[in-house]
């Protein structure tokens, strides 16, 4: 699929980072449902899928290959990787990575490849490793269609990359309303900086690791009084979409549910009535004024963590008793998250790999402590 204007791609996009899996076991993905999945969301016109080294421990990339690859026309799908540069420790891992996404993935090329995750610390090692000239190499050889990266750091160092380097073609922001004016995500000065700068947006976590899909009773209220048709999870799809300069909303799906519901959604997409604006305002206000944690439950910091902590998860229970309360159904989200000898937020050694490892920047070694106290004295 050639593509000549970034502005005609199909806008809603497969993330693959959050799979449906077997037995709570996030290396076991399940391929049928997958498969399933890839069909319900290219059968509605959508030919966008994004992926990466590390998702899934590199499992998503090998789900790829069983999913979509071997099932259809290359030609007839857009496939996004990324290179990460936490596993870069010599010169030659650059091209050795990319060429083991190839053999993992079976698609001979990427339509779209992004420097995974850049930030201040990461900046200087895709400098060191010369990635930039590197990635233009494997454009010239047709192996790389289109470049950019994934961001994940303030708006005077993206501005910075973006002067320094004209040939990215496109930029994936963390966007959603909730993080819009959030001073360390700073979804809108980003989003600024590359309209800026002329280059095409995608759009990553727009519903928030799901925290959008499932608002808590007020602010929930709050649309069902309002005059909008669209659920949670579909207003936050529509806040992203209706931004100028989009190329593509990607949706972490883990279900045929999640699927039908985004793709009712996207598919007969309508811009945001002044109406909903002021209720994504009020919901805004209601969410804000609650004391959760901004996790997107991307698990980058789980796979590090000496004492196998499933931090999302208790994150999640921890955000759940917040919003809801300390009820059964947060103690069992707990509960279950400390099985097969994983740890409990107690259990933590304050090594701090997860806190090098999270793209959102969050306090987690303090935060697990609250946690603990929350939940490990039950």
């Amino acid at each position: 699929m050639q593509i000549t204007d970034l502005n005609t791609i199909p806008h809603f996009g497969f993330g693959l980072m959050r799979l449906p899996v077997i037995d709570g076991d996030t290396e076991k993905i399940d391929i049928p449902q997958v498969c399933r999945m890839v069909d319900a969301y290219m059968d509605r016109g959508f030919t966008y899928f994004d992926t990466a080294y590390p998702y899934h421990q590199g499992q998503s990339e090998r789900a790829v290959k069983k999913a979509l690859v071997d099932r259809y026309d290359r030609e007839s799908f857009l496939l996004a990787d990324k290179l990460p540069a936490w596993s870069l420790k010599k010169q030659e891992d650059v091209q050795a990575i990319f060429d083991e996404q190839l053999e993992r993935t079976g698609a001979g090329y990427f339509d779209f490849y992004l420097l995974h995750s850049i930030e201040k610390k990461w900046y200087p090692v895709y400098n060191q490793y010369g990635c930039w000239d590197w990635a233009q190499r494997m454009k010239a050889e047709g192996k790389i269609r289109h470049f950019g990266f994934s961001y994940h750091d303030d708006a005077e160092l993206l501005d910075q990359i973006l002067t320094e380097h004209p040939e990215v073609e496109f930029v994936q922001l963390q966007l959603n309303y909730l993080d819009w004016e959030n001073p360390v995500v700073q979804a809108r000065r980003n989003y600024e900086v590359c309209r800026k700068h002329g280059v095409a947006v995608n759009v990553m976590e727009p519903v928030k690791g799901g925290t959008l899909a499932n608002l808590p009773p007020e602010a929930q209220q709050l649309l069902d009084d309002s005059d909008s048709e669209s659920n949670a999870a579909g207003l936050a799809l529509r806040f992203a979409r209706d931004l100028d300069g989009m190329m593509v909303i990607l949706s972490g799906m883990s279900s045929d549910e999640q699927m039908k519901e985004n793709l009712d959604e996207m598919a007969d997409f309508k811009p945001l009535s002044d109406s909903e604006r002021r209720t994504i305002d009020e919901i805004t206000r209601v969410m804000l004024s609650k004391p959760t944690i901004g996790c997107t439950a991307c698990r980058y910091c789980v796979d590090d963590c000496p004492k196998k902590i499933i931090i999302p998860e208790l994150f999640r229970a921890a955000n759940g008793a917040a919003m809801y309360g300390l009820g059964s159904r947060e103690k069992s989200y707990y509960k279950a998250a400390l099985t097969d000898g994983h740890g409990a937020a107690k259990d933590c050694i304050k090594c701090g790999r997860c806190e090098t490892a999270c793209p959102q920047h969050l306090p987690i070694r303090e935060l697990l402590e609250k946690v603990s106290e929350t939940f490990d004295q039950e």
